[in-house]
């Protein structure tokens, strides 16, 4: 059991420091829920719970990024907030397998599009650019109520694209974001009978380690060499997600 705990915790530390920087958690964490054991639903109810802790710390850890965006997230997060419920009603009713054929092609996309220059354009936000990204977030949140693999960059992609923003900027909007749909989901799983609980301890106190320190190492990074590890991190997922199809 000691040894479980201490596996699960090393796996949560990775997953938030995954999440925070790169938008990967879970390649760390649903794969270590799965090695101790757990059947695949029960794996992802109880990733998705723990994984509010990496959004949790890293919020807390970004706010001097995503601070000036306060007015903008706050009309963004309802349709987050509305796309997480859904996510997660699909992820209980719905086969586990049913989403995730496209995905990983998705992810391949958004991670090359990481490192294409962002327009240069003003980075005020326009009616229709508003209505586009507000869609994109409720999809966005739907999917990181179902599962969530590949969100974080998918996020990331669409804010500095769409909203001319510094990948710093966008990974702390992202966190905000993001935890949103994972913390509505979370609390719709609570009451589901899925969660492990001795389980999802451990990994959330290590998941909100690592997602409190992210953003730290992300303030202290070159911004290409941010956009590359961010790239090759969602490749590197995206590749994973086939392997397991």
């Amino acid at each position: 059991m000691f040894l479980h705990g201490l596996f699960l915790l090393i796996a949560g530390i990775s997953a938030g420091l995954g999440g925070s920087i790169a938008g990967i958690g879970s390649i760390y964490s649903y794969p270590a829920l799965l090695i101790i054991g757990l059947n695949p639903l029960d794996a992802n109810v109880t990733n998705s719970v723990s994984l509010t802790f990496v959004s949790i710390g890293a919020v807390i850890g970004s706010k001097p990024e995503w601070l000036p965006k306060k007015k903008l997230l706050m009309k963004m997060a309802p349709a987050t907030f509305i796309g997480g419920i859904c996510g997660a009603l699909l992820l209980l009713n719905t086969p586990v397998t049913s989403l995730r054929i496209t995905i990983p092609y998705l992810l391949i996309f958004s991670s090359l599009a990481v490192l294409y220059p962002r327009k240069s354009s003003s980075s005020e936000v326009t009616r229709s650019k508003f209505v586009i990204v507000t869609i994109i977030a409720g999809v966005i949140g739907i999917y990181s109520g179902y599962f969530g693999a590949g969100s974080g960059s998918m996020t990331i992609v669409i804010l500095m694209q769409l909203l001319s923003l510094e990948i710093k900027v966008a990974q702390a909007m992202k966190n905000l974001l993001i935890g949103v749909a994972n913390g509505v989901a979370a609390f719709a799983f609570i009451f589901s009978g899925h969660v492990h609980w001795l389980v999802a301890i451990p990994l959330a106190i290590g998941c909100y380690i690592g997602g409190r320190t992210g953003p730290f190492i992300v303030r202290r990074m070159n911004q290409k060499h941010l956009k590359i590890i961010t790239s090759i991190s969602g490749l590197v997922l995206a590749t994973w997600l086939l392997i397991r199809q």
